[in-house]
């Protein structure tokens, strides 16, 4: 059908890389939710017929690209208020409300892993605010602490990263993110701290904290727009890289992955 240009998917994320490669076959642009890639081998596939065939593959890393205080960040960032960044260290509770999840959500073969799943919001920050055009695992941990149950289900995860710009500055990150926070939680915890040589700017809800040499300052976001929806139909429209890089995606992924595979396993996991 020449008259669509787009397809979006939200299915199980082990389809989603095959789904890609037939959408970019047939001259589509294509948007799917995180994970895209549950192994080296997709990633790959990805990125050849990407080149092959110069249509987009594009991942909706919602906890940045669809948060205000997330994209006024990046903008302050990139600003130089807080100077050069050092380090990104995010605390990402989720609640699990596992009464209406899904058999394959607890499947290793379905989901990945928690790095590979939600950890992949915090990586791609990670490598967004920093900046950094090479990165290294420097350990990662998965787990299941609270649902022996399901021995396939990581409900803990944390990843510790190096990572050097291209004038070869350092900067390093953390994650860490689980499925552990009560249902009737009205607040999760999570958190976003972003530092410079400068200042420090914190991330919670639709609010930024900016601490630097001209005092502190909280910022209410929550009148910003939300650009990225439109920004990805005219990076369709006109062939751009605006909404999102196509690199920065598949460098995102493949950093996820390498955490997600390198992570020491504790708990009550099955091998």
């Amino acid at each position: 059908d020449d008259s669509i240009a787009l397809i979006l998917s939200s299915c199980v994320p082990s389809d989603r890389a095959a789904l890609g490669l037939e959408v970019m076959r047939a001259g589509k642009d294509y948007l799917c939710d995180k994970a895209a890639f549950l192994n080296f081998e997709d990633l790959e596939a990805a990125r050849a017929v990407q080149a092959e065939t110069g249509r987009i593959f594009a991942i909706s890393y919602s906890e940045r690209l669809l948060e205000r205080s997330a994209e006024r960040a990046g903008e302050l960032v990139r600003s130089g208020v807080i100077g050069r960044i050092v380090q990104v260290a995010i605390l990402a509770p989720h609640t699990l409300r596992i009464g209406g999840r899904p058999s394959w959500f607890f499947e290793r073969k379905h989901y990945g892993g928690i790095l590979t799943d939600i950890g992949s919001h915090q990586i791609e920050q990670f490598l967004y605010y920093s900046g950094v055009t090479h990165a290294e695992v420097a350990s990662s941990l998965v787990a299941n602490y609270k649902h022996p149950n399901y021995g396939e289900f990581e409900d803990y995860g944390e990843a510790t990263f190096r990572g050097w710009d291209a004038d070869g500055n350092a900067c390093t990150g953390f994650v860490r993110v689980d499925w552990l926070i009560p249902d009737s939680a009205a607040h999760t915890g999570r958190h976003r701290v972003i530092v410079g040589t400068e200042g420090i700017l914190e991330l919670g809800g639709d609010t930024l904290t900016l601490v630097n040499g001209s005092g502190t300052e909280r910022i209410d976001c929550s009148t910003d727009p939300v650009l990225f929806g439109p920004r990805l139909v005219d990076d369709v429209l006109h062939r751009t890289e605006t909404a999102i890089g196509q690199e920065h995606c598949f460098f995102t992924s493949e950093l996820t992955l390498k955490a997600q595979t390198a992570a020491l396993k504790t708990g009550n996991l099955t091998p």
